[in-house]
């Protein structure tokens, strides 16, 4: 073969390449695709509150296992998560020791949650009573004084009159931390000698 003839041949072999390759993604087609494993691309399912054939019960959503626990609520100390002792009163002080760290988690917490309403001090003059004039409830008052470590925790996980319940967002842990700052508000307030973390 000569050498134009040689060149003539590899150019329509590489045309040929080139045409093939460019069809090989983005040419329509009238035929279907190729599906190697169908069922990645076409898995039966079922709808919520379906009906199923393939279940003894004919229920398509199942219960969980008997004994399982959903993460985030494996309860050790019943105490933490209740705010109540064995016999169902509530508890008059923590279930978690005072540290420092618990006490810092505490005001960062109350800033968060507790602020917008109650105020930097627990006055009950936050920015939702400023602006929008909402009752609040001042952490100072005799009755909130008087309330037990476990009862605050209720009112926090449930919610009390307008307030509204915290069970969800703020973690047991964290309330009692939140509980922890509003002790030390209410010291400072009467002039008892908390001077670490107070003037943070």
């Amino acid at each position: 073969m000569t050498g134009p003839a040689r060149l003539l041949r590899g150019s329509v072999v590489a045309l040929a390449v080139l045409a093939t390759a460019g069809c090989v993604r983005g040419c329509p087609s009238s035929r279907p695709p190729i599906h190697l494993n169908p069922n990645m691309d076409d898995t039966p399912r079922y709808d919520a509150q379906e009906a199923s054939g393939f279940f003894y019960d004919g229920k398509t959503m199942r219960a969980p296992v008997p004994g399982t626990v959903a993460r985030g609520h494996l309860v050790l100390d019943p105490r933490v998560h209740t705010g109540k002792d064995d016999a169902g009163n509530f508890l008059t002080e923590l279930p978690l020791a005072e540290t420092d760290a618990l006490l810092d988690r505490g005001r960062a917490r109350y800033a968060i949650y507790c602020q917008p309403c109650h105020d930097k001090r627990g006055d009950g003059r936050g920015i939702l009573f400023q602006r929008g004039g909402v009752p609040t409830t001042s952490m100072h008052d005799e009755r909130v004084r008087g309330l037990a470590a476990g009862e605050l925790f209720d009112v926090i996980t449930h919610g009390k009159g307008l307030m509204p319940s915290y069970g969800y967002p703020i973690p047991p842990e964290d309330r009692w931390a939140i509980i922890t700052w509003v002790r030390h508000l209410q010291h400072d307030r009467t002039g008892s000698a908390v001077a670490d973390a107070r003037s943070r």
